[in-house]
C-alpha cells in the first residue's frame, strides 16, 4: 500500500503483558492489517539507565537499545504512545525514556542566544493513549489530563510533532470484559486509519 504510514507504537507500561500492552498490540494489528508498516517498542523490555544522572551537562553514550529507539523514531512518520496514568502522568520508565532519548540535537536543537528551538522531529504525527482508573472525562476535566500535557505539549509538540491526538481509556478498574473488548476494537480502528 503506497499511501501507508510508518508507525512506531511505544508501550510505556513497564509490563508488556498488561492491558496497555493489549491496547498497543491491537493498534499495531489494525495498522498492519491496513497495510501500514509497524514497529513496536516495549519500554519495559529495554536495557537502559533510567536516570539522566548528569542532567544535560554531560553527554553520555546511549545504550544499544536507546540507539535503536532513536533509529525507530527517525524511521517513523507516526508515533503512538500507550501508557497508564500513574500519579496522573506516566510510569518512571516512560519519563526515563524521554529524558534519555529525546535529547538536544536529536529531537530539538537550541538556537544560540535564544529561548527558541529548532524542532527536529517535525513532519511526524502522533497519538497519545492513556489508561486511567477514573473515567476518561474525569481524567481530562478534573485531574487535568497531565499525561496528555506531558507527552503532547511538553515533549511531542515541542519537538515539532503535530498533530497530536489524545485518547483517554477509563475507568479501566471498573470496566467489564465487554468494555475492554470495545476499547481493543477502538485501537484497531485507530491503527487502520493511522490516526
Amino acid at each position: 500500500m503506497s499511501s501507508g504510514k510508518k508507525i512506531l507504537v511505544v508501550l510505556g507500561h513497564p509490563m508488556t503483558k498488561s492491558f496497555c500492552g493489549g491496547l498497543a498490540d491491537s493498534y499495531a494489528k489494525g495498522a498492519t492489517d491496513a497495510g501500514h508498516e509497524v514497529q513496536q517498542l516495549n519500554l519495559g523490555e529495554l536495557d537502559f539507565e533510567i536516570s539522566l544522572k548528569s542532567g544535560y551537562t554531560e553527554r553520555i553514550t546511549l545504550e544499544p537499545d536507546l540507539q535503536r529507539a532513536q533509529e525507530m523514531i527517525t524511521w517513523a512518520n507516526h508515533l503512538v504512545f500507550v501508557f497508564p496514568a500513574w500519579w496522573n502522568t506516566g510510569p518512571a520508565v516512560l519519563k526515563g525514556f524521554i529524558d534519555r532519548v529525546f535529547l538536544p540535537n536529536f529531537a530539538f536543537k537550541y538556537r544560540s542566544g535564544s529561548y527558541k528551538v529548532d524542532q527536529l522531529l517535525a513532519g511526524r504525527s502522533a497519538r497519545v493513549i492513556v489508561t486511567t482508573d477514573a473515567p476518561g472525562w474525569f481524567y481530562r476535566r478534573f485531574m487535568g489530563g497531565l499525561g496528555f500535557k506531558m507527552m503532547s505539549n511538553s515533549v511531542l509538540r515541542f519537538c515539532g510533532v503535530k498533530p497530536v491526538r489524545t485518547t483517554a481509556i477509563g475507568s479501566v478498574k471498573q470496566s467489564t470484559p465487554v468494555q475492554k473488548k470495545h476499547w481493543l476494537e477502538q485501537m484497531k480502528q485507530f491503527g487502520s486509519k493511522a490516526s
